[in-house]
C-alpha cells in the first residue's frame, strides 16, 4: 500500500476533518499516513481544539475535532504543523496537542516517498 501524504493549506476545519478520517482510514488499514497543517491551518491545532461544526457533528454522533485528532494519532498517523504557520497563529510548539510535531514543507518533502500519494485539502 502507497504511503498516503495530506497538506491541509487552510484554516477550514471540514478539509481537516476529511484528511483525519482519510488518513486515520489508510492507517486502519495498515498504510502510512501522515498530514501536514500548512500556515493558516496551523491555527486549527490552538488549545482548545474546537470547530465550529463540533456541534453538528456531535449531533449526528460523528467525533468532535479534536477527538479526529486523538484517533488519527493513536492509529499512528503522523500530524505535523508548519513552523512559519505557527508563527502566524502566535504559537509555539509547546502550545501543540502532545500528538503534533512541528516542523517545515521540507522536512515534509523529504521523508515523502516517489511512490507516495500526495493529496491537498
Amino acid at each position: 500500500m502507497r504511503e498516503l501524504r495530506i497538506v491541509v493549506a487552510t484554516a477550514d476545519a471540514e478539509r481537516l476533518r476529511g484528511a483525519l478520517v482519510l488518513a486515520s482510514a489508510q492507517a486502519a488499514l495498515g498504510g502510512a499516513a501522515s498530514i501536514f497543517l500548512q500556515l493558516d491551518a496551523v491555527a486549527l491545532l490552538r488549545h482548545p481544539i474546537t470547530a465550529a461544526g463540533d456541534a453538528a457533528h456531535a449531533a449526528a454522533g460523528l467525533p468532535l475535532l479534536g477527538t479526529l485528532i486523538d484517533e488519527a494519532a493513536a492509529l499512528g498517523v503522523t500530524i505535523l504543523a508548519c513552523q512559519s504557520g505557527l508563527m502566524l497563529a502566535g504559537m509555539t510548539a509547546d502550545m501543540l496537542p502532545p500528538e503534533v510535531e512541528a516542523g517545515g514543507p521540507v522536512s515534509f518533502l523529504q521523508e515523502t516517498s516517489d511512490e507516495a500519494r500526495l493529496l491537498f485539502a
